[in-house]
């Protein structure tokens, strides 16, 4: 982003800073006016507006235009297209919820985030493991595994996978790129599925012998309904692979040939709205307030983002943060309080401010750097539940089945701190 020579005072990041902190804070104190959508946007527009006036006046006003229109409008397409299909495919069934059976199903949700998004796999699987556990006494520990696991660390490997790296994919990083993330993913993924395995087997041999008993009497086959999404889905991922500026030189011409891409996700989401039958929908709970959620408050985050990236840009020698080990631990200390796609996007124009020369830069940064905020993001977004957005979204699904999920702190400290940040650590150790 360009300046024209204005420097950005820092007072400018206090809505910014403020539309974070809404996030953070208002579930926590203000829940029930938090939950309506309608008042998430009031804010949003509220914080907004002082930015876009600023920008405007000072002639900053295109740096806006390009976030809104580059950002945010293919950033909301490609969730809101993941959102729609994954919400058409309906997974069912009930089967025997032994240690092996439930890590199976977490290592497959692994898989899944990475190609059809964290939320998009965690809305998929979130029920149907309920619905195998519900015999069982102890399951506590088997959503906040799947938070960690599905929601969070397995959507490493491409830029759908997990936000942050769809904003990574939006600023020159190849789509084939992030699969050079595959030994992080496996360490990260392999250890957490071993813990969880010995943890589920510790609980399993202390359930009452008439819960094991009831699990194995009441089996249902799982059954897969809806299966024309896939087909949508691996349009989506093609779309992203193919359809950009390494494939078609053309859109380095006219940067809106970009939107052929978005075009085509929209409709690859506008087909399985027509084409998926009502009843496999609703059979999901499959409403629009999530999506409205995400929609409302990453346009707050983007407009007030814009200010924030241009002050970072300028001044990033004067933060002293300038090794991968720096970046890696700052990104995931930010992504676990705060949210981690706009806090990889701040440290990705931390980066480009320290204007280092490398004979390996990945979207415009040193290769290493990029692999840190990567890493980071995704994975630290599981240290609380408001890091990534699948968090809330799966704690409230399994507190509607009448599973007591453990309260803000106290999930950081029987949890994440405990099991997921050791593993963090050894990633760091191991690879960056």
């Amino acid at each position: 982003m360009e300046t024209n020579g204005y420097q950005i005072p820092l007072i400018c990041a206090i809505p910014f800073v403020l539309m974070l902190l809404s996030i953070a804070v208002f579930p926590l104190f203000w829940n029930h006016f938090w939950e309506q959508n309608k008042n998430k946007l009031l804010i949003a527009v509220i914080l907004s507006v002082p930015i876009i006036i600023y920008l405007l006046a000072v002639g900053l006003g295109n740096q806006l235009y390009h976030t809104i229109l580059f950002d945010y409008v293919p950033f909301i397409i490609l969730l809101g297209a993941l959102f729609t299909i994954t919400g058409g495919i309906f997974l069912s069934g009930d089967i025997e919820a032994t240690p092996k059976i439930n890590t199976l199903f977490l290592g497959i949700g692994a898989v899944l985030a990475s190609f059809m998004g964290t939320t998009g796999a965690a809305m998929l699987l979130i029920r149907p493991i309920i619905q195998t556990n519900k015999e069982r006494k102890f399951k506590v520990h088997t959503i906040l595994f799947f938070i960690g696991i599905v929601a969070n660390c397995g959507g490493l490997l491409t830029p759908l996978g997990d936000p942050p790296l769809f904003m990574m994919y939006l600023r020159g990083a190849h789509f084939t790129w992030f699969s050079h993330l595959l030994p992080e993913w496996f360490v990260a993924n392999t250890l957490l599925l071993i813990m969880y395995f010995f943890v589920d087997s510790y609980y399993y041999k202390r359930e009452p012998a008439e819960a094991i008993l009831a699990d194995k009497s009441f089996r249902k086959p799982i059954r897969i309904q809806g299966n024309l999404n896939f087909i949508f889905l691996i349009g989506v991922v093609l779309a992203v692979a193919f359809l950009n500026e390494h494939y078609l030189p053309i859109i380095h011409q006219n940067h809106l040939y970009k939107f052929i891409r978005e075009g085509t996700i929209l409709g690859m989401g506008v087909l399985s709205l027509l084409l998926t039958p009502r009843l496999l929908r609703v059979s999901n709970n499959f409403t629009w307030e999530p999506i409205k959620e995400v929609a409302y408050l990453f346009l707050g985050i983007f407009v007030t983002m814009v200010p924030v990236l241009l002050y970072l840009e300028t001044h990033a020698k004067t933060f002293g943060v300038v090794t991968a080990h720096q970046f890696y631990y700052y990104t995931g200390l930010l992504s676990s309080f705060l949210d981690n796609t706009p806090t990889a996007v701040t440290f990705h124009s931390l980066a480009l401010g320290l204007g280092e020369q490398s004979t390996n830069l990945v979207a415009g940064i040193p290769e290493e750097l990029l692999k840190a905020i990567s890493v980071a993001a995704v994975f630290f977004g599981s240290m609380t539940y408001i890091g990534n957005g699948p968090n809330f979204m799966v704690k409230a699904v399994a507190e509607e089945n009448n599973i007591k999920m453990p309260s803000f702190f106290a999930y950081m400290w029987r949890f994440s701190i405990i099991a997921l940040l050791p593993i963090f650590i050894i990633v760091e150790l191991l690879f960056i």
